[in-house]
Parts: structure tokens; C-alpha cells; sequence
């Protein structure tokens, strides 16, 4: 039995991790689930450890993995890690490679019935560029990448998300939608003009687009100079 703050920080590591696929910080966590100090943090960590919800990795910052959810959602993951791991699609995006050390293949696609999705041009992951361009061209993605919706792709420019396991030459594939829960990576439209691949963050009244390269500031707007296009849901790299 957990109690109410232990499920709250259990459920927002594991949306997080399947989201993104990098834990939480401390910081985060303490916002997330309104307490004052990180010490409060430590304790709910420390009781879902011994719990044997989550299982701390030794030598490596803010390292968690979630091993299980309460029995009510899912009884077992099975020892793997509730992560958001973008699969990664070799140069003819006929097969899918062998993972990088940052963002892995969730699952191989199966008997890979390919689905067309066009790719709009460019996006930043740096400094924001020229807004999404028209329809360039199309590529054939496994289905196991998506899911329900509607989607694009985007080439990405820039190295302002490699925390994230998004590197220059990537092309992402985005969810089409206009809305976004902070703490996901969104393709941001700043000022009708530019474009950008950022995590999104809700700071009171204010939007921040945040990078996942500590060599980036973190660019705050009034939420009416932002909008949402899509969320991150996929990657492909060629080689």
C-alpha cells in the first residue's frame, strides 16, 4: 500500500521516464508534488525503493527505474524501464539499428506494415528557426512508432535537445496536436514565425521552452506567443 504522496511521485516518475526518457530531477519532483524541500523527495524515494516500486542505478545522476506500478494499473514492467526510448530507424529506414547509448528501440517492428508520413521541412533544437515549412517529401515508418492520430515528421537542426537523445540529423516524428502537459517535448511555434523542438514547462502565468543541453538557456514567453503543434512521439537516425 503506498500512500498518497508516494503514488503521486511514483506516477510522475514513470510518465516522465516514458515520456522523455530521462528521470525527473529533484527540483521537478519537489514542484510536481508541492513540497518545500528536496528532503521530502528523498524520503518518498527512499520508502518506494525499499517498496521495490523503483530501483536506484549506482554511479549515475538522477539514474532511476521504475520495476513496477500498483497493482491496480499494471501488476509488473517486468525489470524494464518505464521509458519514453524513441526508436531508432537505420539510414534506408528499412530495419531498425542497434540503439544508441541514449534513445533505444522500444520495440522492433513486427512484420512491418510501413506507414507514410510526410515530412514538413526543418526544425530547430537550438536556437528557433524558420517556422515548418510545406510538405517535402514522405517516409515509411514501422506503425509500432505511432499509434492513433494524426502525425509528421520533422529533420532536426541543432543540438540544444542531445540530453534528450535528439542529435543534428535526426528526424523526429511528431503527434499533430495543440495542446501539451508540461514536462513533454513539443514542437513550439513562437510568434507565428519560429519553430523549435523544446521540452514545454508551465511557470505560473508563463510558457518556458526548455533544452536538454545545459549550454542553452531556457527561453520564457507569455503563453499567448506560443503555440503547440505536436508532441514527440519517435526518432530516426540514419548512419
Amino acid at each position: 500500500m503506498l500512500t498518497r504522496k508516494q503514488h503521486e511521485l511514483l506516477m510522475f516518475i514513470h510518465e516522465r521516464m516514458k515520456e522523455s526518457g530521462i528521470p525527473p530531477s529533484f527540483d521537478e519532483m519537489k514542484d510536481a508534488l508541492d513540497l518545500r524541500s528536496k528532503s521530502g523527495i528523498h524520503r518518498l524515494i527512499t520508502a518506494l525503493e525499499e517498496r521495490g516500486f523503483i530501483r536506484r542505478l549506482p554511479n549515475r545522476a538522477r539514474a532511476l527505474e521504475v520495476i513496477k506500478l500498483p497493482d491496480s494499473m499494471n501488476p509488473s514492467l517486468g525489470g524494464r524501464k518505464a521509458r519514453f526510448e524513441p526508436s531508432v530507424i537505420e539510414g534506408n529506414l528499412g530495419k531498425v539499428a542497434a540503439p544508441p547509448a541514449r534513445a533505444s528501440a522500444v520495440a522492433p517492428a513486427g512484420d512491418y506494415r510501413a506507414v507514410t508520413v510526410p515530412v514538413m521541412g526543418r526544425i530547430a533544437a537550438g536556437t528557433p528557426i524558420e517556422a515548418i515549412q510545406t510538405h517535402s517529401h514522405t517516409i515509411m515508418v514501422p506503425p509500432e512508432m505511432l499509434g492513433p492520430g494524426e502525425h509528421y515528421a520533422l529533420e532536426v537542426r541543432g543540438d540544444s535537445m542531445i540530453e534528450a537523445g535528439i542529435f543534428d540529423g535526426d528526424t523526429v516524428l511528431i503527434k499533430k496536436q495543440d495542446a501539451a502537459s508540461t514536462g513533454e517535448i513539443v514542437v513550439a511555434l513562437v510568434d507565428d514565425e519560429e519553430a523549435t523542438l523544446k521540452r514545454l514547462r508551465r511557470r505560473g502565468n508563463s510558457v518556458a521552452l526548455e533544452a536538454a543541453n545545459p549550454a542553452y538557456e531556457t527561453r520564457i514567453f507569455p503563453p499567448d506567443r506560443v503555440k503547440v503543434q505536436g508532441r514527440l512521439v519517435g526518432l530516426l537516425r540514419k548512419y
